[in-house]
């Protein structure tokens, strides 16, 4: 399966060379909230009410007095019902780094594109890592998309063992 026909905006980000699309927008401003949420502390296995409560809020009340997009919703949703497992799936495949460990964006880009990997049947595993490492070439260092790049291979090569 592949992911639905986008619209894809006329420029894209010079560092990125990536074509910003809809679902790009949507899956950044998931990750937007999801920083948010882990700076307040709101990402533990006993918080995913609160989380659901705070994304809701965020979805529909940010800085920019914009609506969320439905696939941001659809990504926080999942991400609330899945939490626990989409992070001891990252851990596990992690080689030697703890999600504490992580730089916060980078924790936010892997639980999404883990989440889209494993949970969401519309997107192939390649298009959430390529999403995700072009994400990460645009908000977080220089060195975190080759290592999303490898932690979010081996997750999707093992997609099908996970669900």
């Amino acid at each position: 399966m592949t992911e639905h026909p986008e619209e894809v905006s006329s420029h894209s980000s010079p560092a990125s060379r990536h074509p910003v699309t809809a679902r790009t927008k949507a899956r950044r401003r998931a990750i937007e909230i999801l920083f948010e949420a882990d700076q307040r502390g709101m990402l533990s296995s006993e918080g995913s009410e609160e989380l659901r409560s705070f994304a809701q809020l965020r979805a529909v009340s940010s800085a920019n007095h914009t609506e969320a997009p439905a696939y941001t919703r659809e990504i926080l949703d999942g991400l609330c019902d899945h939490l626990c497992d989409v992070d001891e799936t990252i851990q596990t495949y992690a080689q030697g780094w703890t999600l504490g460990r992580m730089p916060a964006v980078d924790r936010a880009i892997a639980r999404v594109a883990t989440w889209e990997i494993v949970y969401n049947d519309e997107v192939d595993a390649p298009v959430a890592v390529d999403e995700a490492m072009t994400l990460s070439r645009m908000l977080s260092t220089d060195e975190s998309p080759r290592y999303l790049g490898g932690l979010l291979g081996r997750i999707g090569d093992l997609a099908d063992t996970l669900r």
